[in-house]
């Protein structure tokens, strides 16, 4: 049996079911350049290393000293701890794949690689509009800022920031997981030995 475009049937269901699915990632990266592995190296690894150092003193001294215990500075504190989980969901498989071998990354680091990034930039975006509307209080009503910005409120849109900023990826994680050819990959690779 022919269709009009003078393929078969068979063609026709064949390439509609033909797939091939993945269970691991090749990450190629800057292999393009392979001489420039050491000083990329040293650079990123340099970057990551004043990021953390700079995120995570911000946040003790923050926590250490008492007169910075305010809602600007608390949102802050939580911004630069969001700030460094973003930099540890990337940068180690970064920094690692530069000298490794084998690049692969398994599905299921891809998934979880995935969920972290999401949690953090997404808890990052939500801090980010509750220290917008903590400015605009403190702007527009400066007399009332300490009765409508008050500790209880910081606190509340700070656990409301983490709590929505959990939620997104596990959307978008379980919307992956649905997905008949992911799942497919997952299954075929809890089989493997």
């Amino acid at each position: 049996m022919r269709l009009r475009n003078g393929k078969s049937f068979v063609d026709k269901k064949m390439a509609e079911n033909n797939y091939s699915v993945t269970n691991e990632f090749i990450l190629v990266g800057f292999s393009d350049h392979p001489d420039l592995k050491t000083l990329l190296f040293l650079v990123f690894s340099l970057i990551y290393l004043v990021t953390m150092i700079g995120n995570l003193g911000l946040v003790v001294l923050i926590y250490m000293e008492r007169r910075l215990h305010t809602p600007m500075y608390i949102f802050l504190g939580n911004l630069a701890l969001m700030d460094s989980c973003c930099s540890c969901a990337i940068t180690p498989k970064m920094l690692q794949n530069f000298f490794s071998v084998d690049r692969k990354m398994s599905l299921y680091e891809c998934m979880a690689q995935f969920y972290f990034l999401c949690l953090a930039e997404t808890t990052d975006c939500f801090l980010l509009a509750a220290m917008a509307y903590d400015r605009y209080v403190a702007i527009c009503n400066p007399l009332q800022y300490h009765t409508m910005m008050s500790m209880k409120l910081c606190l509340q849109m700070t656990t409301g920031a983490y709590i929505a900023g959990n939620v997104h990826p596990m959307i978008e994680v379980g919307l992956l997981l649905r997905n008949k050819e992911v799942t497919n990959a997952m299954k075929r690779t809890m089989k493997k030995p």
